[in-house]
């Protein structure tokens, strides 16, 4: 850190900007250390271990399927399902690791990460580091959170960014009609169109040669396994179909927590409420937990973004507590009206486009 130090701070000088609370700051900081003292940052490393060998039985599964049963519709359609559904978690699994939020040795996380995430999936560790530390540092900011980098080529996100669009008479879509053409565009697409190009990319150009070759043994393993059963074109298809699915899973979880909300260029506030605002929860039970990896407890996560997730029910009660005393936003929904409001948000910020195109 020291090729950031800029100097000391004189003796009377404020040592908080006055774009932030300094009492919430504080309250904040006294809020980590009762969650470090509960204990809430240590993993219970049974639970994760539970969690890699449900996604290796399923990967098994669809394999005896298609072995048992044969490459018919039913039998393929069926493995593609447990294919896809082994993907998403290992997406889940992938993300705690890459957290540090499994083993108390940095090494290890990092180890098991490229593990899960280049074995397990095909993708870079270090492409996901690259963007999602960002995403975490500045939820939600324009040109600081690559999550939202759709604005303004593909969609118009947030209020304010939308209504400068159409003031600059700026139009790259037709935003008005983003909450039809996100079904086309958006779940569908991201993963099978994008990504899976994308990442070797990104791997190839930054020399990510450890990376790459975590990447290519789940493509060797992938066709050994299925090659066999399918054939070379009944492999490509299933493999297809299983980003497919893989990708409409991704997107409606990790889009829920964060499109409906506050989305505008960087305000410099405080950690807690530069977090909130950009974020919300979806109500807890065993599917929601399994189904999102336990992002439907987004705001703890990114509160404490190397707590373990088997914890965040546990501190949820405490942030719900400081958020009610600051007067700050704390949203919890049903999966399915979280759903909804990603199209919601879509379809008010594009009208919001519209008039502004039209009218200022």
């Amino acid at each position: 850190m020291k090729c950031l130090l800029i100097g000391e701070l004189a003796p009377g000088e404020p040592c908080m900007e006055p774009s932030k609370n300094a009492a919430l700051v504080e309250d904040f900081r006294a809020l980590r250390s009762t969650v470090e003292q509960m204990g809430l940052l240590k993993p219970n490393k049974l639970f994760f271990f539970a969690v890699l060998v449900h996604i290796l039985l399923i990967d098994v599964l669809a394999w005896l399927n298609l072995y048992y049963f044969g490459p018919s519709l039913i039998p393929f359609l069926i493995t593609a399902l447990l294919l896809g559904t082994v993907q998403a978690q290992a997406g889940w699994l992938q993300h705690d690791f890459g957290h540090l939020s499994v083993f108390s040795k940095s090494k290890w996380n990092h180890l098991v990460h490229k593990f899960v995430i280049g074995h397990l999936k095909g993708a870079p560790a270090s492409w996901w580091n690259h963007l999602h530390f960002q995403h975490h540092a500045k939820p939600n900011c324009f040109r600081k959170d690559p999550d939202i980098n759709m604005h303004p080529l593909f969609f118009a996100l947030g209020k304010k960014l939308s209504v400068e669009l159409g003031v600059k008479k700026k139009k790259y879509m037709p935003y008005n009609h983003q909450h039809k053409y996100f079904f086309l565009i958006g779940p569908p697409a991201l993963i099978p169109l994008y990504f899976q190009w994308y990442i070797f990319y990104f791997a190839v150009q930054r020399r990510q040669w450890m990376d790459l070759a975590w990447m290519i043994s789940f493509y060797v393993r992938f066709g050994m396994t299925y090659i066999p059963l399918l054939g070379i074109g009944g492999t490509i298809s299933i493999f297809i179909l299983v980003r497919f699915l893989e990708s409409n899973w991704f997107v409606w979880v990790t889009q829920m927590n964060h499109i409906p909300m506050h989305i505008n260029y960087d305000e410099n506030k405080e950690w807690m409420s530069t977090q909130l605002q950009a974020t919300c929860n979806v109500d807890q039970s065993f599917f929601n937990d399994w189904f999102s990896g336990h992002l439907n407890f987004q705001i703890e996560h990114h509160l404490f973004p190397t707590m373990p997730r088997h914890n965040y029910s546990k501190v949820a009660p405490l942030v719900l507590s400081l958020c009610k005393k600051y007067g700050i936003d704390y949203q919890s929904k049903p999966l399915f009206t979280a759903f909804a409001d990603i199209v919601h948000s879509l379809k008010e910020s594009g009208e919001l486009w519209l008039d502004a195109y039209l009218h200022k």
